[in-house]
């Protein structure tokens, strides 16, 4: 029951999403709303789960051929010239209408086991169908929560570049002021107003690359672009993550059991060899059991008193019954038989080829995700100490170019290294944190920063 309810609300948020996005308010969306958003719009989600229903329906089918087929049938025929009278069996040239009746029923007792194969086949199939489920809400998380993590990021960039263009604005000012008063030559004006004019590029190529990692963050939620959208930034310090285990290969051990994707390739498999049984199953004899009843009625049928016997009379006395047994035995199936079954165990093959290449890649993930944490926070600890080192620096260059003790030149030097040194600290701080929440998610914890 809750199967059914939860496809029926994935399909509802599908139909009326963009009605969500323009009501309600996407100013400052925080991760966990990002993520709802993106799981409920998520078009290749609604697909997982409407696959679910053809599983479903495929396993309610196998399990009904355990039970008997009932047909009934009725037709109605006008004869006239030469015919044969369906009650006497005698040949005659009168016209009459004839009406038939009658039911069949059949079942097979034994079918090499394709229907208990068929059924378990079935049943693997929709537990497989649930995990690959869970699978594309962890892909879509983890996309989202990366995507959240730039948007982030590029919001942090876009404060270093201000704050760089204001510094260099306000420099700009005062030696305008002292070039005036013939205390700095020209050229540190001119060297300044080239800087300043680098800083509000960079600026720029700031503000459009937020714009972009909102874009591409809107568009994996599956939201129209609005200008007013933004994500609330929660607090972030690098020193607040810590990597959960350094052990890979034990990560490895601890994700295995609890990845769908592992499961669901492992399942596969299973499927793969009932379809080996369920074609095997083919070379066994097919045992059934069937029986039939049936009854006619003829409109000019009359008895000895020369009176049209009535249909009552005609259905219940017409009545005719039967009942057996069939055995079919498969001889030579024009190599039909054996090459379902070498289908078969080719898709057998696939199935353990794709089961490793599922574990392989979760390996590569898991190994990706420590060593670029581990890189990141080497990083990280680095920039902090070259970013305190050259804050210093700036800010003795900037009282000693007001003091006129160095020029321009050398000012924007010191400016340029802490702002590149700030980018690399923030480039190094965000790849450290998202890497962390990665190798946790292997672990079984929550995605949430």
């Amino acid at each position: 029951m809750k199967k059914k309810l939860f496809t029926a609300m994935l399909l509802a948020c599908g139909i009326f999403t963009s009605v969500w996005a323009q009501n309600e308010d996407i100013s400052s969306l925080s991760l966990e709303e990002c993520v709802q958003i993106g799981i409920e719009n998520n078009l290749e989600l609604q697909r997982s789960v409407l696959n679910q229903e053809t599983n479903r329906a495929n396993l309610m089918e196998s399990k009904s051929q355990r039970y008997p087929s009932l047909s009934a049938s009725s037709s109605y025929r006008y004869n006239w010239g030469r015919s044969i009278n369906p009650y006497t069996n005698v040949v005659t040239t009168s016209s009459f209408g004839n009406a038939n009746f009658g039911a069949n029923a059949n079942m097979t007792l034994f079918a090499g086991r394709q229907i208990s194969n068929s059924i378990n086949q079935a049943v693997v199939d929709l537990e497989t169908g649930e995990l690959d489920v869970e699978a594309t809400k962890n892909n879509i998380t983890l996309n989202i929560v990366n995507l959240f993590v730039n948007v982030v990021f590029a919001k942090e960039q876009l404060s270093v570049a201000k704050s760089q263009t204001e510094v260099t604005s306000q420099q700009l000012q005062r030696t305008k002021k002292l070039v005036d008063a013939g205390a700095l030559p020209l050229s540190d004006q001119l060297d300044l107003e080239a800087q300043n004019a680098t800083s509000a590029m960079e600026l720029t190529n700031a503000k459009n690359n937020l714009r972009l990692s909102k874009l591409n963050l809107m568009q994996a939620i599956q939201i129209p672009f609005e200008d007013e959208f933004d994500v609330s930034v929660p607090e972030l310090e690098a020193e607040n993550y810590m990597i959960a285990n350094d052990n890979m290969e034990e990560v490895f051990s601890i994700a295995v059991t609890l990845m769908p994707e592992i499961k669901a390739a492992e399942l596969g498999v299973e499927s793969a060899d009932y379809g080996v049984k369920i074609a095997k199953g083919s070379y066994y004899p097919t045992l059934g059991l069937g029986g039939s009843i049936g009854t006619n009625y003829i409109n000019s049928l009359t008895d000895s008193l020369g009176e049209v016997v009535p249909f009552g009379k005609q259905f219940n006395g017409n009545i005719s019954e039967g009942a057996g047994v069939s055995l079919s035995i498969p001889i030579f199936s024009n190599g039909r038989n054996k090459a379902n079954l070498q289908r078969a165990r080719v898709q057998k093959y696939l199935s353990e080829i794709r089961e490793k290449e599922v574990r392989n890649q979760l390996r590569q993930d898991i190994e990706t995700a420590y060593t670029n944490a581990v890189a990141a926070k080497q990083s990280y600890e680095s920039s902090t100490i070259r970013v305190s080192s050259l804050d210093e620096a700036f800010r003795m260059a900037q009282k000693r170019f007001e003091v006129g003790v160095i020029n321009a030149v050398d000012f924007q030097v010191a400016q340029n290294n802490l702002f590149n040194a700030q980018a690399d600290l923030l480039q190094a701080k965000y790849e450290y944190i998202f890497s962390v929440k990665v190798l946790d998610f292997y672990l079984g914890n929550p995605l949430t920063l």
